[in-house]
């Protein structure tokens, strides 16, 4: 590549690697028997009495607590804490125990606990996705406790239910989807949400005023210098009945100015950084909040990052939305949070997200990805805001300013880099020509698309170069409705990759099977391969921007013929399906199942976060055996971050039989006798080995 061209693409991944780094990298119950159900109780005595306390002057910051001297006051907010729930649990191996000694869930809450009276925090928010699974109670039981940290500290806090804390999640797509997956259509008895956090629970915090009658939706009055402020927090899906509600909330407290926080409002452009609006946050944006100028700034999760949208509403005023979700981060988030300091004085909302979880983990176990601060524009930024002005319409704003103190952000980030010593990131090196890669032992087969031919049909017949082994894989014959152009060629590669081209598979629709791949030939001997001794598989994949789940879902990248259900002992689901699935999923996750060599009985499976359109991704993923066992440990590296959903199980990946050794396929994937679920994509390189390697010995690395 040239100059430019090579800076330009070491540039891109420098930028995609600070992503995994914060916002887009992979992460790797008894339910409370005394808390009541949270059924109707938006409507009880409780909820009333709360009710008429909000005309009351005494909004408390918790329970015999003052404020610091200081100019300003800070805003916790835990964004999608779903996989730290998840993790957690004894189901999934206690991933988080077993390689910190600690979880960041409570990691979170024990820090906002211990620092809120410090750090002026007078309340906290949750935007949803407690859990990443409504139906697993151990799940709950995990956000239970780390709640409980804040309860027990007297530090009041919002909560509301995003997609995965309800049992029905549909999606909105416009305003007939009000008569579906709205609070107005569940179960309200059967809702875990309602079990783990009723209205009775949230009547406990000293903020608390009053939920809707779903018990989905409340609202809490918190005061800071003398400001009341209204936190109004909607859960997903919210009916027309609960905006009414929402907006007689409003129209009930005439002077509060309102934080709107909700599970999705604003969403990320493909870029990871720009706003984009969604259908949902244009219609709570039409039916709440353009004509109630009390509601001055939006607080969501549900998209994966960080973005910020100023937008006007009827007054002529300036309404801020921001999205904010680490969840696609590295470990699930990596402990990540935000606070938001609001400082009267200086006229200003100073943001911040830090990780309190990342400075207490084991110093042996950091890495590139362990970050204590997010210093990115879409994480760490200042929004000017003249208060005074902005809430006239409603308040006379009159703060009880302090004079001493100094900014909390610069204090909360000084006190937690004392004793942290951020890892090292290497810089990755660019290809100085076509082989420069480290060539390894135990190398079954790597197959390179080579540069010169861009845009070129390939041809059935047309063959991919095995340079290991000389395993070719040739393009089968075109099965209608695909046609020969559906594949060419590309010089479009990832950066790292001295290989320089790719394969570029087109018009695949999945709706009519239309699909094309290569694969070995019948005899060749990587088919046989059932890597005993751990393997390494690596591959470099783009998916385009109109990349479309309907079309497009449940790819393959790689796989093997043959009927899974043939091999000895099996007993898993989909027998029809090949042994091996590599495969971007509906969800546009990176899936990786096989069925084990050294138990053959169930196939086991690996899973990335999203994937963003239009990036190149290098994918390792990595079988270590187990010394003195059958087992392994299988991770799958994105960018070089190892991703949360890994697997601890049988080794080795077993060679599908019908009644023999079956061809490898790229491109396509395999179902009871026809290749099928075809990839929409590039694919650069990929390689086979027979044995664990470390990333200095990957396609991504130099060699010696």
């Amino acid at each position: 590549m040239s100059s430019e061209k090579e800076g330009r693409g070491l540039g891109r991944v420098a930028d995609r690697r600070a992503l995994l780094r914060s916002v887009a990298g992979f992460t790797t119950l008894p339910i409370g028997a005394a808390l009541l159900s949270g059924c109707g109780e938006g409507s009880s005595a409780a909820a009333a009495a709360a009710t008429a306390s909000a005309g009351t002057d005494a909004v408390a910051m918790g329970a015999g607590r003052t404020p610091a001297a200081t100019t300003s006051f800070a805003l916790a907010v835990l964004p999608d804490t779903q996989f730290y729930s998840r993790y957690a649990t004894t189901d999934e191996s206690q991933q988080f125990q077993r390689k910190y000694g600690s979880t960041p869930f409570d990691a979170q809450t024990r820090w906002i606990a211990d620092n809120a009276a410090a750090y002026n925090i007078p309340f906290v928010v949750h935007l949803g996705d407690v859990v990443d699974q409504v139906g697993k109670p151990n799940q709950w039981t995990i956000a239970d406790a780390a709640m409980k940290n804040l309860e027990a500290a007297k530090v009041p806090y919002s909560i509301l239910a995003g997609n995965h804390d309800v049992l029905v999640d549909y999606d909105y797509r416009g305003s007939w989807d009000q008569n579906s997956g709205t609070d107005a259509q569940r179960n309200l008895s059967a809702e875990p949400y309602l079990k783990t956090f009723p209205a009775s629970r949230a009547a406990q915090q000293a903020t608390f005023r009053e939920r809707d009658p779903s018990g989905f939706h409340e609202y809490h009055v918190f005061e800071a210098f003398g400001v009341r402020f209204m936190m109004l927090s909607l859960s997903w899906r919210i009916s027309d009945a609960g905006i009414a509600w929402a907006r007689d909330a409003i129209r009930r407290n005439p002077t509060l100015p309102v934080i709107l926080s909700n599970h999705q409002l604003l969403n990320i452009d493909s870029d990871g950084i720009s706003p984009l609006e969604t259908e949902y946050g244009k219609m709570l944006w039409d039916k709440l909040i353009r004509d109630n100028d009390q509601i001055f700034m939006t607080l969501n999760g549900h998209h994966h990052g960080g973005a910020r949208l100023s937008k006007t509403n009827d007054f002529g005023n300036v309404v801020e939305e921001m999205v904010v979700d680490y969840q696609m981060a590295y470990q699930g988030g990596n402990g990540l949070m935000r606070l938001y300091e609001f400082d009267f004085g200086a006229n200003t909302i100073d943001v911040m997200s830090f990780s309190p979880w990342v400075v207490q983990k084991p110093k042996a176990s950091l890495n590139q990805f362990d970050r204590a601060i997010l210093p990115e524009a879409n994480h760490r930024f200042t929004i000017a805001m003249n208060f005074k002005k902005r809430f006239a319409g409603f308040l006379r704003f009159r703060p009880m300013l302090s004079t001493t103190g100094t900014p909390i952000l610069a204090r909360v980030q000084s006190k937690l880099l004392e004793n942290y010593v951020e890892p090292v990131v290497p810089v990755p090196a660019a290809p100085r020509d076509a082989n420069d890669y480290p060539v390894v032992p135990d190398t079954y087969a790597h197959w390179r698309p080579m540069p010169g031919r861009d845009g070129q049909i390939v041809q059935v017949g047309d063959t991919l170069a095995d340079v290991a082994s000389g395993f070719t894989m040739a393009r089968v014959p075109l099965v209608a409705p695909a046609l020969v152009d559906d594949v060419v060629w590309s010089d479009d590669h990832h950066a790292l990759s001295s290989a320089g081209a790719s394969i570029l598979f087109r018009n695949t629709d999945k709706r009519v099977a239309r699909n094309s791949s290569f694969a070995t030939a019948m005899d060749a001997g990587v088919n046989g391969r059932s890597f005993w001794n751990g393997y390494t598989v690596e591959s470099f994949v783009k998916i385009p921007t109109d990349w479309d789940p309907a079309l497009h879902r449940w790819g393959n990248m790689l796989g093997r013929c043959g009927n899974r259900g043939l091999l000895p002992g099996f007993r898993g689901g989909d027998a029809q399906a090949s042994s091996v699935l590599f495969a971007i999923s509906s969800l546009r996750e990176v899936q990786w199942e096989v069925v084990p060599a050294s138990n053959s009985s169930y196939p086991q499976t690996n899973w990335s976060g999203e994937i963003i359109r239009n990036s190149w991704y290098h994918i390792a993923i990595v079988c270590t055996p187990i010394a003195g066992t059958t087992n392994a440990e299988t991770i799958m590296y994105v960018e070089g971050a190892p991703v949360m959903r890994n697997v601890i199980g049988a080794t080795g990946m077993r060679s599908a039989t019908n009644p023999g050794p079956q061809p490898w396929i790229l491109g396509a994937g395999w179902w009871d006798g026809a290749r099928k679920d075809g990839f929409y994509g590039w694919l650069g390189e990929t390689r086979l080995v027979g044995r664990p390697l470390t990333p200095d010995q990957w396609l991504t690395a130099r060699r010696a």
